[in-house]
């Protein structure tokens, strides 16, 4: 598949988010920054799902789930062991977490390998109905209390629509989405969801995370209801994001390509924020600094050193240490025939 630029530009854009959104959770106290982080996780991890969807295409034979698990899991286990010790040394009360309970941003991971093996069955159904039925098994599961954080089951089962979603999902379909049109009235939509997260009650984030069931949410019967008001929600906002990504390429554009690595690592830095308590949010001017910050961050773990120095932990390969020895060696033979 031809590498387009889109995709690049959208992954940017959305783990800029995932960062963003991160590093302003704790101060989600100031109505404006409340009404920032919800609007934010509403859509940016459905939006992240339904690409990885997209991406999905070969999924089926034995040595592809081999490769899933050479990519997902022995990250997952690695990242696990990492953060455990990590959240230890920096005085976390969370770093003696059980390996089937992934910390904090891993959840991700296991998700993305549990979505590829539910593909296999699932891209035999239609289309149409194997969407339904995903949203459906999304629904019921709030109805069971013992699915939960553990092996992020009910994140798994939540956010699979999306994955779905994005696997149906043709190149000739995303770009109908930057119709003019479509455009102008995302915007509309967009005001209208922001005003309405101003001005009406707050209501728990947990509905935005996929992790808890419907009893713990406070809404044992109508839980179904609001989960599905939100599966809309996400969709239509996540359309309307994808109709402002432009297709062209930038010189920003290259940064999307190592999303894994800030998804993976960006966490560093955000528990090590919180758990020093270095930030406060008084004003406009704090959120943009954070927001300068968030994007610091993004680009240094996207850059070239962060790649070389952690592929082999990530993907298990040692490609571009030895393209890097290589390159090295290659200059030195060049000044010695000098």
């Amino acid at each position: 598949m031809k590498r387009e630029a889109f995709f690049d530009n959208a992954k940017f854009i959305l783990i800029f988010l995932v960062v963003f959104g991160h590093m302003i959770q704790p101060f989600t106290d100031n109505q404006v920054i409340e009404v920032l982080y919800y609007f934010i996780y509403i859509f940016h991890m459905p939006a992240f799902i339904l690409l990885s969807g997209f991406f999905a295409k070969g999924v089926g034979d034995l040595g592809y789930i081999w490769s899933l698990c050479r990519k997902l899991i022995m990250p997952y286990l690695i990242f696990q062991l990492l953060y455990s010790g990590y959240y230890y040394m920096i005085g976390d009360t969370g770093w003696q977490t059980a390996w089937y309970k992934p910390h904090w941003a891993l959840w991700f991971l296991l998700s993305l390998f549990c979505w590829h093996i539910l593909l296999i069955v699932f891209k035999k159904i239609p289309s149409i109905f194997s969407i339904i039925i995903a949203v459906e098994i999304g629904i019921i599961v709030g109805y069971i209390d013992v699915i939960g954080h553990a092996l992020s089951l009910s994140r798994t089962f939540v956010f699979f629509p999306f994955f779905l979603i994005g696997y149906w999902l043709s190149k000739e379909q995303l770009i109908k989405l930057s119709h003019p049109l479509v455009k102008g009235t995302t915007l509309l939509v967009f005001s209208v969801v922001m005003i309405a997260l101003t001005v009406t009650p707050s209501f728990s984030s947990s509905w935005l995370l996929g992790s808890f069931s419907y009893s713990e949410m406070g809404q044992p019967i109508w839980g179904g209801v609001i989960r599905f008001g939100v599966y809309l929600l996400a969709i239509i906002i996540t359309c309307g994001v994808f109709a402002w990504i432009p297709w062209k390429t930038y010189s920003w554009t290259k940064f999307g390509k190592q999303t894994l690595y800030v998804y993976l690592l960006h966490g560093l830095f955000i528990q090590f924020f919180r758990e020093a308590g270095w930030f406060k949010v008084g004003r406009m001017l704090d959120v943009v600094g954070l927001a300068m910050l968030s994007m610091f961050i993004v680009l240094l773990l996207s850059s070239r050193v962060v790649f070389v120095s952690f592929q082999p932990f990530i993907e298990g390969k040692i490609t571009q240490l030895r393209r890097w020895i290589d390159k090295r060696k290659e200059r030195k033979n060049r000044e010695l025939l000098q």
